[in-house]
């Protein structure tokens, strides 16, 4: 009977133990669930299951953690590469823009609307069918001033035929200063500012005085990209226009 009950203990006791059995994280060394210090490195067993459990809780946390923040900056490189590119295409469009020159003789030039400085609207409809002066000039513009008298004598002379319309365009100027400047010259032709200067650069001026004359068919006819040096320069480029 003795034996039998030493035998039944010998079996029982390695599960129960093996059960049990707690593992160093320091050396790895199985030790007894009695003992509280690892019998082969000494390490505490309380110390063990906490660096235990704290290096599974990195292994856990740290790619949960991580992950946003290398979609964010994933997110943001896409985002820095986009712009470059942006960047890039509107300084070649520009570029392509300034290579191009003026406006091409005989190519129909771009239509605007302009508002002019007494509240006046005057939209591409306004233009249709007629021949159409369109000046650039500046208050602070010298050589804009040597053909100012010129071209207001020009336009009351076309003026009562009703197919001859002067434009006339401040260019990089201020209000009162082109007010001042249509004033000192008594222009009563319709003038007005160019708004973030969108209508020069649609017809990719150079600087000013630069005048364009289109025809009745919407075609540029003529081009001075200069000050015109008297009324008959400007009678001369307008008269073949017009026709019979």
């Amino acid at each position: 009977m003795i034996a039998d009950c030493h035998m039944s203990q010998s079996n029982a006791t390695p599960i129960k133990q093996s059960a049990e059995l707690w593992k160093c994280s320091h050396c790895g060394y199985e030790n007894q669930p009695t003992d509280s210090i690892c019998a082969n490195c000494g390490a505490l067993q309380d110390e063990s299951l906490a660096s235990a459990e704290s290096s599974h809780s990195t292994v856990q946390s740290t790619p949960a953690m991580q992950a946003p923040a290398k979609v964010r900056s994933h997110l943001g490189r896409i985002l820095a590469w986009v712009a470059l590119f942006a960047l890039l295409v509107i300084l070649a469009l520009v570029l392509i823009r300034n290579q191009q020159g003026p406006v091409v003789i005989g190519q129909a030039p771009p239509s605007f609307s302009l508002t002019t400085f007494n509240g006046q609207q005057i939209n591409p409809e306004d233009m249709s069918g007629k021949v159409v002066l369109v000046n650039f000039w500046a208050s602070w513009c010298v050589p804009c001033e040597q053909e100012a008298a010129d071209l207001e004598t020009a336009w009351r002379y076309y003026q009562p035929r009703g197919d001859v319309l002067f434009i006339g365009i401040a260019w990089t100027d201020t209000e009162p200063a082109s007010l001042a400047y249509i004033n000192k010259f008594n222009l009563t032709y319709p003038n007005g500012p160019d708004l973030g200067t969108k209508i020069s650069q649609s017809y990719r001026i150079t600087g000013v005085p630069e005048t364009y004359i289109i025809n009745k068919e919407g075609k540029l006819a003529a081009l001075k990209l200069s000050p015109y040096t008297s009324l008959a320069e400007i009678q001369a480029a307008i008269d073949p226009l017009l026709g019979p």
